[in-house]
């Protein structure tokens, strides 16, 4: 894919803030951030291109980088941006699990990242995938389309009174959970850290082997850290009901992809809802319709009919858009400030 750069400057001061350069961008992207930084002052380099060790070039003279949830900065990296000057990696997300926060730390660049840009529609999403995966709403509205009106494998099951599966209850989770309690659902929960309003409310935390065994559903909601990789693996698949529904709006790396697909060819798992993949990458966000898709993991998922892939869209809400932009370049200005905002700083732990 080739560089397509675009140039934003706008001034009510006649003087930039700073100089960013902007990674992955998509069109959104560019009208979101534009529209914020009336605002704020900077100077927008947009890029199409994803930033990595070969694309860091593109950022000289600036001040800072930004960069989205498949953009590499790792070591490598880190260490070609700081050799140009720049200290300050813009998150326009709440995960960091792309980034190397030991080499960010000895090379003394700061991660400032949007921690809670609308909960509500990952949440709302996650619903969504739940409730065309269960009910078959592809399946039927390709039916329609074609005057096939039979409900013969379609079938699908109430919420109401059945056990879900909530791992992970910080924002989003926690909005999950609530969802779920409004459906009348009997809500078990696995965290380090329960939510004590979920636990007034009736949401029951419980260890992890006991939630993948009662749940009808299991809902990933969790950070990707070393303790949670491939939390869905072969072991763990093996607790699950037969019938069991798996949602993943969380990282793609939360599951692990051939052991998923031997769950599904050996039908140990009811169906399974994805809107993350651990090999997104080379894939999502980029138009691959007039190509063979390369990766045959993620061919094979496509062929079953109880798999649901949505690319990535879980934040993609208006909402969600405007408070990305917005915290973006608040975190850039407070960063030139020297007054950065210390719910938006990322640090080694």
């Amino acid at each position: 894919m080739g560089v397509v750069a675009f140039h934003e400057n706008i001034f009510s001061t006649g003087i930039a803030e700073m100089k960013i350069a902007v990674f992955s961008t998509q069109p959104y992207d560019r009208e979101f951030l534009t529209k914020a930084n009336a605002a704020a002052e900077h100077e927008l380099l947009f890029f199409d291109v994803q930033l990595n060790p070969q694309t860091v070039s593109l950022a000289v003279d600036c001040q800072a980088v930004c960069c989205f949830v498949n953009d590499d900065v790792l070591a490598e990296t880190l260490q070609k941006i700081h050799a140009i000057g720049i200290r300050l990696v813009l998150l326009r997300c709440s995960g960091f699990n792309n980034v190397d926060l030991p080499a960010a730390a000895a090379l003394d660049v700061t991660i400032l990242r949007v921690p809670a840009y609308s909960p509500h529609a990952v949440a709302e999403h996650t619903l969504a995938l739940l409730l065309s995966l269960n009910r078959n709403i592809p399946r039927a509205w390709n039916r329609v389309r074609e005057g096939d009106f039979r409900l013969q494998g379609l079938l699908g099951f109430d919420l109401f009174q059945k056990t879900v599966g909530v791992v992970g209850t910080g924002e989003i989770g926690r909005c999950v959970a609530e969802i779920f309690l409004g459906f009348g659902c009997h809500v078990l929960a696995y965290d380090p850290f329960p939510n004590e309003e979920l636990l007034q409310r009736g949401v029951k935390y419980v260890p992890l082997t006991q939630l993948l065994q009662e749940s009808r559903v299991i809902t990933l909601h969790c950070p990707l850290m070393k303790e949670t990789y491939h939390l869905i693996n072969s072991e763990t698949l093996k607790l699950v009901q037969p019938d069991c529904l798996v949602i993943n709006t969380g990282r793609g790396a939360l599951v692990e992809v051939q052991a998923l697909i031997d769950a599904l060819k050996d039908r140990r798992i009811g169906g399974v809802a994805l809107d993350v993949y651990e090999e997104e990458a080379s894939l999502f966000f980029r138009d691959h319709s007039e190509q063979a898709i390369p990766d045959d993991a993620f061919a094979r998922l496509l062929t079953f009919p109880n798999v649901l892939i949505t690319g990535h869209q879980g934040f993609f809400t208006q909402e969600a858009l405007t408070n990305i932009a917005r915290t973006t370049l608040k975190n850039a200005t407070q960063f030139e400030g020297g007054t950065p905002d210390v719910k938006c700083v990322v640090k080694s732990t």
